[in-house]
């Protein structure tokens, strides 16, 4: 049984934030992504804060312990953006490094862009920053996909994603967890596409009979809690505002990342094969990209799969940027 620590509530851009703090000296704030809640970083935050920082980890907008709009908008990259930079303010820290994972590396990229001015330096995980896309349906409706299976796309419709995978939360986790981890073979996660469109996505991908090395029950039975409180509407919605939030930052257009910034991923994540040539086009949509690193041996959920190797990195990010 996992023991929850002593959260500290933020109010913060209108919504209240179930948040872990911990530590003195610097702020760095840890975003999670889809579908996980603060306790992604269980390996990372005592590290972290043994090394002299003050760590800021919270559910975001949606998620878990924290507030959950109604309005489909309200999950828009502005709000969850500003939800960061507010956390911040609630916690009474003028600046601060961002680190995010998956949807959260997304909101940590677009947090330094803007708020170029609050962010010392920012690290993603498992999602390269492409720059912004030509067209706001490039992620939604990827060319070449009519007519087959897309996540983002089946994720579209309010309700309908969410009954399908909160009929069985545990089963829809364990799904999750193995099909982007290094444990399924290669391409296992982007195999969605040689299905038909209307394939139900439980039917698409494996549910193991057994947990991975890397996740114990304990940590399964608070996550399958976690999700039976506040379901996975906030989450999706996140994936309904995707078209929306490219209309929204047109000021983004062209712009650079111009903080101290690293990226690490899994050298087994699928998400890396979404746009092949990556490597070559991250570095011109930054000023000071100083690292690219790929843990082998791990897929997109590298801070539970190789924990220390993680965690290695983030701290040499933390003192390469002097963060």
């Amino acid at each position: 049984m996992i023991a929850e620590p002593a959260f500290r509530y933020l109010q913060t851009n209108g919504v209240t934030l179930r948040t872990l703090v911990k530590g003195e000296g610097p702020l760095v704030i840890l975003l999670h992504g889809f579908p996980e809640f603060w306790h992604l970083w269980r390996h990372q935050i005592d590290p972290i804060v043994a090394a002299g920082y003050r760590v800021a980890v919270p559910d975001q907008r949606g998620y878990a312990g924290s507030e959950a709009p109604a309005a489909v908008e309200a999950y828009d990259i502005l709000h969850l953006a500003a939800d960061v930079a507010g956390i911040a303010d609630a916690l009474g820290e003028d600046d601060f490094t961002v680190i995010g994972q998956d949807w959260g590396c997304i909101i940590a990229w677009h947090t330094a862009l803007l708020y170029p001015d609050r962010v010392r330096a920012v690290m993603g995980l498992s999602v390269p920053y492409w720059g912004r896309a030509e067209c706001p349906d490039t992620l939604v409706d990827p060319p070449g996909l009519d007519g087959k299976f897309w996540y983002i796309r089946y994720f579209q419709p309010p309700g309908v994603p969410e009954a399908a995978l909160e009929a069985d939360i545990e089963a829809t986790l364990r799904m999750a967890y193995y099909t982007l981890s290094a444990d399924s073979p290669p391409g296992t996660w982007l195999s969605q596409t040689e299905f038909p469109s209307a394939t139900p996505m439980n039917r698409i991908f494996q549910v193991p009979a057994e947990l991975p090395s890397w996740l114990n029950r304990d940590d399964l039975d608070y996550h399958v809690a976690q999700f039976r409180n506040n379901g996975l509407r906030g989450g999706l919605n996140w994936y309904r505002n995707i078209a929306r939030n490219w209309h929204l930052t047109p000021q983004l257009a062209g712009a650079r990342i111009r903080q101290p910034a690293h990226f690490i991923a899994g050298a087994e994540d699928d998400v890396l094969g979404y746009v092949p040539n990556w490597r070559e086009i991250m570095p011109g949509n930054f000023e000071d990209l100083r690292r690219i690193h790929l843990i082998p041996g791990a897929g997109h959920w590298l801070m539970l799969e190789k924990p220390a190797e993680t965690t290695a990195a983030i701290l040499r990010f933390l003192g390469d940027t002097g963060a």
